[in-house]
């Protein structure tokens, strides 16, 4: 996942104000729980939950409803937070949460079932009554305070944006929400979030409105809204360069970010064979193609799966950002040579 936001907010209104109240709030107790903003940081806490339920709105998209294995209410979270989902294999993957943040009874997240895509076969196989264990939430996609919001999502990126919705329109802030998707099979929750308010949702299916612009996706935004975004990578990259400078862009994606301006290197192996790493994909990929158990989840750098030691040499992301692993550490899925070569130990 990432983030991105520009400008300064505008003056708030009282509807504002009240949402920033709520918001500072719950980011105070999320300091003091340890979490971490823009990137999410690490999250040590472990929850064990149950599936009481498991429907699909969508042919290809299980929503379940996870609850505590103890008596113990599930921890606090706001708007655009996600939880790491330990799976009966082992397998770790990252959902958005997608239902009541005051709803401590339980956590809601939707998965769409990806081709080939291991994680999301297992949670579509799971049923009621199975054992997860979760970490988290943590949250790197912050609702922002504002005077009003337009909420851009696509596909299965619905589900940050629909806690975000509810809670602007319970704040009595004015609000728009676009879900765009290949027909409406594809396009989740956001039925049920027209019914709050059917003038302000509209979901835009491929297959017979056409596949939108950044432009019909922005059309009739209010001056000093901010922009939340999520969808695919394209979809967020059109958005984000038709967004007027001064207007606040926040978004998240699903996928690994796409490379830009890389060069090649090598990755030294402790024990292991040199590996040549193309200007156009990432170590994490090059290593797996001769150790393929080397183990990733979120391919975005935070979760941490993939993070090794480092041996020799420094990495980073790009010139302007360093590598998220940390002093000592790679995040292989992110991490970049800052020179020809860098040494890793994948004994971790």
């Amino acid at each position: 996942m990432s983030t991105a936001g520009t400008a300064p907010p505008p003056h708030p209104t009282p509807a504002a104000n009240a949402l920033a109240t709520i918001t500072t709030v719950a980011a105070r107790l999320a300091v003091r729980s340890g979490h971490r903003r823009r990137p999410a940081g690490p999250v040590d806490r472990s929850l064990p939950v149950e599936v009481r339920a498991l429907r699909r709105p969508c042919p290809d998209v299980a929503v379940l409803d996870l609850v505590p294995a103890g008596s113990a209410p599930l921890p606090r979270w706001r708007p655009g937070a996600h939880v790491d989902v330990e799976l009966p294999s082992g397998l770790l993957r990252q959902y958005s949460l997608c239902g009541d943040p005051a709803d401590r009874s339980a956590y809601r997240i939707a998965v769409r079932a990806v081709p080939g895509g291991a994680g999301s076969a297992e949670v579509h196989a799971l049923t009621a009554g199975t054992r997860l264990r979760l970490h988290g939430p943590r949250n790197a996609f912050p609702l922002a305070t504002a005077p009003s919001y337009l909420f851009l999502a696509g596909g299965i990126g619905i589900t940050p944006i629909a806690p975000m919705v509810r809670a602007a329109h319970a704040a009595g802030i004015p609000w728009r929400l676009v879900h765009t998707g290949r027909d409406l099979a594809s396009m989740p929750l956001s039925d049920e979030l027209a019914a709050l308010a059917p003038g302000r949702v509209h979901r835009r299916p491929d297959d017979t409105a056409g596949v939108p612009t950044a432009a019909d996706l922005l059309s009739g935004m209010d001056d000093g809204a901010a922009v939340h975004c999520c969808g695919p990578p394209p979809m967020i990259e059109a958005v984000r360069r038709a967004v007027p400078a001064g207007q606040r862009f926040h978004a998240e994606r699903f996928s690994p970010p796409p490379i830009r301006e890389g060069r090649p290197f090598t990755v030294r192996i402790v024990g292991g064979p040199d590996v040549a790493v193309p200007a156009d994909r990432s170590a994490l990929d090059a290593v797996r193609a001769v150790r393929p158990d080397v183990p990733y989840s979120c391919r975005q750098g935070f979760c941490g799966t993939c993070h090794v030691r480092l041996v020799a040499g420094t990495t980073q992301v790009d010139t302007a950002t360093p590598d998220p692993a940390g002093p000592g550490r790679t995040a292989l899925c992110v991490g970049r040579a800052a020179g020809d070569e860098v040494e890793v130990d994948l004994g971790r």
